[in-house]
């Protein structure tokens, strides 16, 4: 039996030590080479894996799988019938991954095993498929463009942009499904530069079939490649890649095919809803803070306050100061002195305009 630590954490040990990428190292994985799911158990591994055999190291439980190979039986990602025995290589296992960095095994003491190249194309700059094993699986043109945006110096081979073009064209593409589509979204969001997943995407042609109802233009994507210095979270850059769409039925025509979280749809709905709004007017300001539910949401409010900073180009602290006074004003204590109850409401709104116009002067 035979370990070999392989996949994201070996690609990231090469990226510290070839090109200084400062990075997180990845979840450590280990395939092993040799043995029987009977032979795991025996040494104390904990069976975990559904599809395939993957076991917990009795230890660090760190993720230990058997070296397996796929074949395609169906369209998209779960058409897979995967194979595993002992007779199994660690070539056969590495073939199937996606990108050659990837595809790069160490040993338990540190000699490379990099049958496909990976070590070459890492000091290139280079993303390249593995083998056409690459176009059986959709999601991986998903995560070729996610890890352009993480490595943003790489560029995608031009073999591999003209299979993800076919992969596109052929129609094995339309068989993403949309929980996928937003994982990987959601991630790349999140990376250096978020920009180019989007262009690569283009250029492949799955971003139109994809994202067709998002008005994406140069000025969304400096502002996605801003995000990061900024310390925008998720939610964040996901209404600054939505921001330019043009009314609430595009929006929610991108909800209903990318399926995203709730607390995604809500605060890119408000801002839809509000990006017109932001009028420095005390009376303005006022019906803002209403209707983002300034007093219940603060922290939602403080982010769309962002959010108006950056695509607006307006100076937020007049609605700072206001939405602090606009909560300093004590509801309840109006409320028990007003002697006509009917007007307490207004009586209280009153008292908030007031507020935020002397903050205002």
């Amino acid at each position: 039996m035979q370990t070999y630590l392989v996949g994201g954490s070996v690609r990231d040990i090469l990226l510290r030590k070839h090109l200084g990428y400062d990075l997180e190292t990845a979840d450590r994985d280990w395939v092993v080479v040799g043995a029987s799911p009977e032979e795991m158990i025996e040494k104390g591994f904990l069976p975990v894996g559904k599809d395939f055999p993957v076991f917990l190291h009795p230890k660090t439980h760190e993720e230990y799988a058997l070296a397996r190979t796929e074949r395609k039986t169906a369209p998209g990602y779960h058409g897979f019938v995967f194979h595993t025995a002992s007779d199994v290589s660690l070539e056969e296992d590495l073939i199937r991954r996606d990108l050659t960095i990837n595809a790069i095994a160490m040993t338990e003491d540190g000699a490379l095993v990099d049958p496909y190249g990976g070590v070459n194309d890492l000091k290139s700059l280079t993303l390249r498929h593995v083998s056409e094993a690459f176009k059986e699986d959709p999601v991986r043109i998903l995560r070729t463009a996610r890890f352009a945006a993480k490595l943003p110096e790489f560029h995608v081979a031009s073999e591999t942009m003209d299979l993800m073009r076919e992969m596109v064209q052929n129609g094995e593409a339309d068989t993403l499904v949309a929980e996928r589509v937003f994982q990987e979204l959601r991630r790349a969001l999140m990376q250096t530069r978020p920009s180019r997943f989007v262009r690569v995407l283009q250029e492949c042609g799955l971003w139109k079939k994809l994202f067709s109802e998002l008005a994406v233009n140069d000025r969304v994507l400096e502002w996605l490649d801003q995000s990061e210095q900024s310390h925008f979270n998720e939610l964040q850059r996901f209404v600054l890649l939505t921001s330019q769409t043009p009314d609430l039925a595009s929006l929610n025509a991108v909800f209903s095919r990318l399926k995203p979280p709730a607390p995604f749809c809500d605060l890119a709905t408000l801002w839809q809803r509000q990006k017109s709004h932001f009028l420095p007017t005390p009376e303005s300001i006022l019906a803002l803070l209403e209707s983002a539910d300034c007093l219940r949401r603060p922290e939602r409010f403080d982010l769309l306050l962002q959010l108006a900073g950056m695509i607006l180009s307006i100076d937020t602290d007049p609605w700072t100061k206001a939405a602090r006074a606009y909560r300093s004003v004590d509801a309840g204590n109006i409320a028990q002195h007003c002697e006509d109850k009917s007007k307490i409401a207004e009586t209280v709104r009153q008292a908030r305009l007031t507020a935020i116009k002397e903050v205002s002067q």
